[in-house]
């Protein structure tokens, strides 16, 4: 916030429209009175409280969303059941890797669903995120080789590739080749 903007200035629409249901599902109650008294308790919130202001440029599209999710739900399941037969396996024989994915999306947002999604996928875990240079760190369970690290990465920028489908105002930025990096393949014995 500048010294010289008002306080007024910062309030926007799409965080009280939030806070407002966030303060109806606490309570359980979703009235006209208790949502204008959720509403003014957002504004007082965001006065007292100022955010920078968001600068997301979504563009929702239904059907790659909904790809998005179905593909999703597909990646969890097959990833369980491969989690699963690996760990009733011999264990001497796991072997995890801390893999690098640059990004090609510039955006924040699809950064951190993208770090969020692969996340809750069984079998990776984001370790380190630098919002500077978009690049993500995960640690991937049993991955054998350079080509099971390759084969995690292509994963990764896929997903980035249908959220920004799903959301992205700029398309062309996953259509093209990945960039290229040293990548770091630290692979756990």
């Amino acid at each position: 916030m500048s010294p010289h903007q008002p306080r007024h200035r910062l309030l926007q629409l799409p965080v009280l429209a939030w806070l407002t249901l966030v303060w109806l599902m606490l309570w359980r109650d979703f009235s006209l009175g208790n949502a204008l008294f959720g509403f003014i308790v957002a504004v007082i919130v965001c006065v007292v409280f100022p955010l920078p202001r968001l600068r997301m440029n979504l563009h929702v599209r239904p059907i790659p969303l909904l790809w998005l999710v179905v593909k999703f739900l597909a990646d969890v399941v097959v990833s369980s059941l491969q989690v699963a037969v690996a760990t009733l396996r011999s264990t001497k024989n796991l072997r995890n890797a801390v893999i690098e994915v640059d990004l090609r999306s510039s955006s924040d947002f699809v950064l951190t669903v993208v770090a969020e999604m692969t996340c809750l996928i069984p079998g990776s875990l984001a370790v380190e995120a630098r919002r500077s240079t978009h690049t993500l760190f995960f640690h991937a369970f049993d991955v054998k080789d350079v080509d099971g690290v390759e084969k995690f990465r292509q994963r990764v920028l896929d997903q980035e590739r249908r959220v920004v489908r799903a959301f992205g105002a700029e398309l062309s930025c996953v259509e093209d080749p990945p960039r290229t990096t040293a990548a770091t393949e630290g692979v756990d014995r």
